[in-house]
């Protein structure tokens, strides 16, 4: 279902987000942020997951498409809509953070939101010819990464300027990236297979 077809925004793929909610196995009680909320309909399935006691962060940055939401989760009690930009925005902390557009690397600001378990699914777009649906998961030893499919979603804005890139990866190297490293964390190694300014992917596990 189109939601703006001159920008090519669209519903999504009922069977790609079956996958990925699969993916992220929401709980009763958890906390989720759900980033590229669109027209709320995936927020609402996110946020029936959680309940009794979960709740919902929804973040748009589109005006038009937060005003579709903001009046479709009416309904949904335990769902907070922001229209606001979730790349520089401090995020609450989180179990599952779901991404609906395309970024060149997660914000590490993203990966600090995580409570240990959490779990964080995005459209990886390194290059044009790679788009990749990443899940990573936070442990005491790092962000543990695999990939879970394809993915080609809109860019997100403010997260999938190419000019960030410091290396950027090939097709086999993005397959073999098996973590991501906070750069505050852990400066690149020889592992790297892909490099940005505040994070960076690696062959090794996390």
């Amino acid at each position: 279902m189109a939601l703006d077809p001159e920008r090519g925004i669209n519903n999504g793929e009922p069977f790609l987000h079956a996958a990925w909610i699969g993916a992220v196995a929401p709980r009763p009680g958890e906390t989720v942020i759900h980033i590229g909320a669109g027209g709320g309909y995936y927020t609402a399935a996110l946020s029936l997951m959680v309940e009794p006691d979960g709740r919902v962060f929804a973040y748009e940055i589109d005006t038009r498409l937060a005003a579709m939401a903001k009046r479709n989760l009416v309904p949904y009690e335990n769902v907070t809509l922001l229209h606001a930009d979730a790349v520089n925005a401090k995020l609450k902390r989180a179990d599952i953070i779901y991404v609906n557009a395309g970024v060149i690397a997660p914000p590490a600001r993203w990966l600090k939101s995580l409570k240990l378990g959490g779990r964080m699914i995005f459209p990886w777009r390194p290059a044009p010819d790679i788009g990749l649906a990443v899940i990573t998961t936070r442990s005491r030893s790092g962000f543990a990464m695999r990939i879970v499919g394809g993915s080609w979603f809109i860019p997100c804005r403010g997260a999938s300027n190419g000019a960030q890139s410091l290396k950027a990866p090939s097709p086999l190297e993005a397959r073999s990236s098996r973590s991501i490293v906070r750069t505050a964390d852990r400066a690149p190694d020889k592992s790297a297979t892909a490099i940005y300014p505040e994070v960076w992917f690696s062959s090794e596990g996390g």
